[in-house]
C-alpha cells in the first residue's frame, strides 16, 4: 500500500463516521474549526510567512503572491466563512422526490454524501478551509492536495482543523492533507480508485487539463477562466467602464476575472480611452487589434490569436473591436473556457441573444463576472466553479458535494 492508498484507506473509514453524523454534530465541529482558526492566527501567519518568503525568492508574480498571502483580516474572514457554511441548511437526508408504485412499493429519492472527495488545488490556502468545511457539512471525508508553494500554510491549517475535529468527536482523518508535493504522489491520487469517489481540480488550465487527462477516478472539471465582457453599442459608457475595470482589476488572479474585452465598433472611439484611463491606474498591459491600436496608440501590443486563448491571471488583457453582438458571441464560443461572460447593454434584444446563444456556466447582463462565486450566489463557501455540464455546473456549493440514493420500502413484493 503506497502513501496515497494509506490516506485513502483512512479517509474511507472516516467517511463512514461523518456520513452518519447529524446536523447538530456537524455544526458543532464547524464551530470548533472556526474558533480554532481565530485562536491560532499567529501560528497560521508564521507558517504562511515561510511560504511567502519562498515565493518571493522563487520570483512568484505579485498577483500570485496575493493569492498566497494570509494576514489577520483574511484569516478572520476564512473563520467567518466557516460559520456561514454552518448556517446553511444540511442537505443530507433531504427527500428530493417520492412516489408510490401500483404494486405498493414506496420509492423515495434521498440526498446522501458522496463519500471521499479529493481536491487538487494551487496556491490559495483559503481553499484548504473552504473545501474541508463544505465537505464536512455535506457528510464527506476529504483529501486535500495543495501546491508546494503553500505547503507550510496548508499543513498548519489542516493540523488546526484536525485538532478541532477531534475535540468535536470526529476522526482526524475526516480532513487530510497530502504532505508530499511530488508529481508521483499527484499521479497516485488521480488513480486512487476504490478510495476516492470524485476528484476535483481547482486552479489554472494546466492543472485542470492534467487531471482530466490522467485521472482514472471520476473528475469534476473546474475553474479555467478565460472570461469576457462585451460592451454593446447601446451600453451606458460609465457603467461599462466600471464593470470592465472591476472584472479585470479587482482581483486579476482569480478565475472569474476577465481576460478579453470585446467592444462594439460604434462606441470604440469614446469607450476605449475611458476604459484605458481606468486600466492605467493598475498599469494594465493591453493587447489590441488594429482598431484598438489606432484609438489608443503605441502603448497597445498587437494582439495575436494566441492572446485570445490566454488566461493571463494578471494585470493584462486582450481587447477586440467587433461589429455586432453576433460577432461577440462567435468570438466567445471560439475562445472561452465556458466559465463566465457578461454583456453591457441597454438592448433587451441583444441581452437575450447573448444569454441564449452562449453555453458558459454563468452569463451576465450589466454586471461584473466577478460575482461567479459560491458566497456571492448564496451558497456559502464554494468548492470550485464547474465548467462542465454533468452533475454540477457553475459555483459548487453543498448540493454539488452530494449524490442521491433510492430508498424503497415494500410489504413483501417480489417480481
Amino acid at each position: 500500500m503506497n502513501y496515497m492508498e494509506e490516506l485513502g484507506a483512512k479517509a474511507k473509514t472516516a467517511s463512514r463516521a461523518i456520513a452518519g453524523a447529524g446536523t447538530a454534530e456537524k455544526d458543532a465541529a464547524l464551530t470548533a474549526v472556526s474558533d480554532a482558526l481565530k485562536a491560532n492566527i499567529d501560528r497560521i501567519i508564521e507558517a504562511n510567512t515561510r511560504d511567502m518568503e519562498a515565493a518571493a525568492a522563487n520570483g512568484m508574480s505579485a498577483a500570485m503572491q496575493d493569492r498566497l498571502k494570509l494576514d489577520e483580516k483574511r484569516i478572520n474572514a476564512i473563520a467567518a466563512a466557516v460559520l456561514k457554511v454552518r448556517a446553511l441548511p444540511d442537505p443530507i437526508g433531504e427527500e428530493i422526490a417520492g412516489w408510490l408504485r401500483p404494486n405498493g412499493l414506496r420509492i423515495r429519492q434521498v440526498r446522501v454524501p458522496m463519500g471521499v472527495i479529493g481536491i487538487i488545488f494551487e496556491s490559495r490556502p483559503n481553499v484548504t478551509v473552504d473545501a474541508a468545511v463544505l465537505c464536512l457539512k455535506a457528510g464527506n471525508a476529504v483529501i486535500l492536495r495543495g501546491g508546494k508553494e503553500a505547503i507550510h500554510s496548508n499543513t498548519c491549517l489542516v493540523q488546526i482543523m484536525q485538532e478541532a475535529l477531534e475535540s468535536a468527536g470526529f476522526p482526524r482523518e475526516t480532513v487530510q492533507l497530502v504532505e508530499k508535493t511530488d508529481r508521483e504522489t499527484a499521479a497516485d491520487m488521480m488513480r486512487l480508485n476504490g478510495y476516492l469517489d470524485v476528484l476535483i481540480p481547482r486552479g489554472g488550465a494546466g492543472l485542470i487539463q492534467a487531471v482530466v487527462k490522467q485521472a482514472t477516478v471520476p473528475v469534476i472539471e473546474t475553474g479555467a477562466g478565460n472570461c469576457h465582457v462585451f460592451v454593446d453599442a447601446s451600453a451606458k459608457l460609465d457603467m461599462a467602464v466600471e464593470i470592465a475595470d472591476n472584472a479585470k482589476t479587482q482581483r486579476p488572479s482569480v478565475c472569474n476575472a476577465i481576460e478579453t474585452l470585446l467592444v462594439h465598433k460604434e462606441i470604440a472611439d469614446s469607450f476605449l480611452p475611458a476604459v484605458k484611463a481606468r486600466f492605467d491606474q493598475h498599469n494594465v498591459i493591453i493587447h489590441g487589434d488594429e482598431t484598438v491600436q489606432r484609438v489608443l496608440g503605441a502603448c497597445v501590443i498587437p494582439v495575436t490569436e494566441e492572446d485570445y486563448y490566454k488566461e493571463y491571471g494578471d494585470y493584462e488583457i486582450a481587447i477586440r473591436v467587433v461589429d455586432s453582438v453576433e460577432t461577440a458571441v462567435s468570438h466567445i464560443l471560439q475562445y472561452s473556457t465556458h466559465h463566465s461572460e457578461s454583456i453591457v447593454t441597454e438592448s433587451m434584444e441583444n441581452a437575450e441573444y447573448f444569454q441564449t446563444h452562449l453555453d458558459s456556466a454563468a452569463v451576465y447582463v450589466n454586471a461584473s463576472t466577478r460575482f461567479t462565486d459560491g458566497e456571492e450566489f448564496g451558497f456559502g463557501a464554494e468548492i470550485g466553479i464547474s465548467t462542465q455540464k454533468l452533475h454540477a455546473r457553475g459555483p459548487m456549493g453543498l448540493l454539488a458535494l452530494t449524490t442521491m440514493q433510492y430508498r424503497v420500502t415494500g410489504t413483501g413484493q417480489i417480481r
